[in-house]
């Protein structure tokens, strides 16, 4: 398990299962003159996080939020695919407990999984009404896009160094939990800002910041508000407004939208084969956290990228020493296993998690959205998922939420591709 049993730490909002989703049936009816389109997002929002099953929810977004388009790059670049499609091991071993691949995949609602192997796709298949083209909501692997857009920017001269204070690009900041903070330090969410993930608490941070996304208000108004907890970079927390602010110094330093800094710099360069789209509020501010929608062969380009260390056809898209500084923890409050200056067991880079010391690493997103590489055997795995059961359970209950379990599943994967 990742996180304590209040928190909820690779997603965006848990929202409290009847309070919240109350709160939001009357602020989307406020906001929404579209009768149909309010019930649809009166439905999402009530059954969120309620054994419900998403995955046309997860693929239709744009039906529920605003949005900026992201257009598929002028000049697409296809993945070569295997002339005989790899076999996935029948089972595999989470700790004691030997699972049925199949049937795990069922279980988890998997609408999507790709394989890529030494840059040929040596498995690929969708499920449940799913394409290669379908667009499907990242929620938190959005997250690792941020981190990539922040070293081209700090390359490119746009941002100083990830030591400059967050508040030198965005000074609205000063007096509150970011005055001060190093970008570096906000990357790792390590913020020291207090952030409550109660839900059952309706004036929590975690719902006041669903009622914003729920009503359409400035997505940043929230980080203004936020006061200090630990000092900066001593004390790991998972924090989804850390990333919402990492996207106001992007806009700040490039005087750039997210949407069109993601499309200049990544969606053209990387040939994406398909348009995508990022939520945003009222402002047309985007969702930076959680909010990006695209095809599950453009998600996994950014594994590939990755593990071809920021190279990609002959040109430096992102610093190798950003891919590696990116991927590897550095402090103590960072690293996998057990520590006191975090609730989490896995590690920690820049909006990476890298779970073990293998080497490997992933952007992972709730409902089992993954984004996983293992650079030694250039592998990269993306998955798309609709998890009816994630947060259903007490806390982070691997018995519904499965997190570490996909981790185990990778593994064999790998494994299966060394024979």
């Amino acid at each position: 398990m990742i996180h304590s049993p209040s928190t909820d730490t690779r997603g965006i909002v848990r929202p409290a299962r009847q309070l919240l989703g109350i709160m939001l049936v009357v602020a989307l009816s406020a906001c929404d003159g579209s009768p149909l389109r309010t019930l649809h997002r009166v439905q999402f929002a009530r059954a969120l996080f309620s054994d419900h099953d998403h995955v046309a929810d997860f693929r239709n977004m744009r039906a529920l939020f605003p949005v900026q388009e992201i257009p598929a790059s002028t000049a697409p670049a296809a993945l070569a695919a295997a002339a005989v499609p790899h076999e996935l091991p029948a089972t595999f071993t989470d700790g004691t407990t030997t699972l049925d691949t199949a049937g795990f995949l069922a279980s988890t609602d998997t609408t999507g999984l790709l394989v890529i192997k030494n840059d040929v796709v040596v498995y690929e298949r969708y499920w449940r009404g799913q394409t290669a083209q379908t667009q499907t909501i990242a929620w938190s692997v959005s997250k690792s896009f941020v981190s990539a857009l922040i070293g081209i920017a700090v390359a490119d001269g746009k941002i100083e160094s990830i030591e400059a204070p967050v508040t030198r690009y965005v000074p609205s900041l000063a007096g509150s939990a970011y005055d001060g903070v190093r970008i570096k330090d906000v990357l790792q969410m390590s913020s020291g800002a207090r952030w409550s993930e109660d839900y059952t608490d309706p004036n929590s941070d975690v719902n006041r910041f669903g009622k914003s996304l729920a009503l359409g208000r400035p997505l940043d108004e929230l980080a203004r508000g936020l006061k200090r907890e630990f000092p900066p970079g001593t004390y790991h927390r998972y924090n989804t407004m850390d990333t919402q602010v990492l996207g106001m110094v992007l806009r700040a330093a490039t005087g750039d939208t997210l949407s069109h800094y993601l499309s200049t710099q990544l969606w053209q360069p990387l040939g994406m084969q398909d348009p995508a789209y990022y939520l945003t509020d009222r402002t047309g501010v985007e969702f930076a956290a959680g909010g990006l929608n695209a095809s599950l062969r453009d998600y996994a380009k950014l594994g590939l990228l990755f593990a071809h260390q920021g190279r990609w056809n002959g040109r430096q898209l992102i610093p190798a020493a950003w891919v590696h500084d990116s991927v590897t923890p550095d402090a103590p409050q960072l690293m996998p296993g057990k520590r006191a200056t975090s609730v989490e067991t896995w590690g920690y880079g820049y909006q990476w998690w890298v779970p073990a010391t293998d080497g490997a690493y992933s952007a992972v997103g709730i409902f089992n959205q993954f984004v996983y590489v293992d650079p030694a055997q250039q592998l990269v795995i993306a998955k798309a998922s609709a998890n009816h059961a994630y947060g259903t359970g007490h806390g982070d209950d691997e018995t519904t939420d499965h997190e570490t379990a996909h981790i185990a599943l990778f593994r064999a994967i790998s494994d299966s591709l060394r024979r």
